[in-house]
C-alpha cells in the first residue's frame, strides 16, 4: 500500500469514526428531550385509568398484568422513545429509542397505582440493566412511565426502597409519558393465543407462575 492509499484510508477511517459519534450524539440527544419532556395524563375513560410499564417481553408483561385483580386489559406496544410510529422491525434494532411496553388498562376503585407498580417491580429482576431474561438489548429495558407528579413520587419511593432492600441500584428508568404506540395485532394476547410456543413455554409461562406465587392475593379467580 502506498503512501497515498495509506492516507486515503485513514480519512477514510477517521470519517466514519465521526459519522458514528455524530449519530450516536444525536441519539442521545432525542433520548435526553424524551426524558426530560412534561408528562402527558391520560384522562379517565368510562371511570378506567390506564398506566404504562416496560419489563422486557410485552408477551410476559402483558400477561402478567392481565392476571391482576381490577385489571381489564393489557395491550402490547412500544412507548419511550423519539420515533415516530416504530414497528416491531425497527424497535428491534434499538434505534428508536423505545421499548416493548403496555398499555395496563384498570378500575381505581379496585386496584391502585402504588399496587400495580408493586407488580411491576415484583415480576421481573429488577437489577438486570437493558433486558430481562434472555431477551437483552435497549428496546427491552425496564421504564416506569408517570403522567403526573403523585405517579413519580409513588415510582420514586418504591424503587429507592427496593434498591435499599436488595443492597444494589435498580435497573429501572423512570420517564414522564409521552405517547404510547399499539404494536401489531398479532403480538396482542400472545400468551394465551400461543401457550405451545416455544418462548411461551420456556420463558413466558414460567414468569407468570413466579408472579402468581409471589402475589397470590392480587390474582383474578379465574387465573
Amino acid at each position: 500500500m502506498n503512501l497515498l492509499t495509506k492516507q486515503l484510508a485513514l480519512s477514510l477511517s477517521l470519517a466514519l469514526l465521526f459519522s458514528c459519534q455524530q449519530n450516536a450524539q444525536n441519539l442521545n440527544d432525542k433520548q435526553q428531550s424524551v426524558i426530560s419532556a412534561e408528562p402527558i395524563q391520560v384522562p379517565l375513560e368510562n371511570g378506567l385509568a390506564k398506566a404504562y410499564f416496560a419489563s422486557g417481553c410485552f408477551w410476559c408483561v402483558e400477561a402478567i398484568y392481565e392476571s391482576v385483580n381490577g385489571v381489564t386489559e393489557a395491550i402490547s406496544g412500544y412507548s419511550g422513545g423519539f420515533t415516530e410510529k416504530p414497528t416491531y422491525e425497527k424497535s428491534n434494532t434499538g434505534r428508536t429509542g423505545h421499548a416493548e411496553a403496555v398499555e395496563v388498562i384498570y378500575d381505581p376503585n379496585i386496584v391502585s397505582f402504588a399496587t400495580l407498580v408493586d407488580v411491576y417491580f415484583g415480576s421481573q429482576n429488577p437489577l438486570q440493566v437493558n433486558g430481562q431474561g434472555p431477551d437483552n438489548g435497549s428496546q427491552y429495558r425496564s421504564i416506569v412511565f408517570f403522567q403526573n407528579a403523585e405517579e413519580k413520587k409513588i415510582i420514586e419511593s418504591k424503587k429507592s426502597e427496593l434498591s435499599k432492600q436488595l443492597g444494589k441500584p435498580v435497573a429501572a428508568e423512570v420517564y414522564p409519558f409521552q405517547k404510547f404506540w399499539i404494536a401489531e395485532d398479532y403480538h396482542q394476547n400472545y400468551e394465551r393465543l400461543h401457550p405451545n410456543q416455544s418462548y411461551i413455554k420456556a420463558i413466558s409461562v414460567p414468569r407468570l407462575n413466579r408472579f402468581k406465587r409471589k402475589f397470590p392475593e392480587l390474582i383474578k379467580s379465574n387465573h
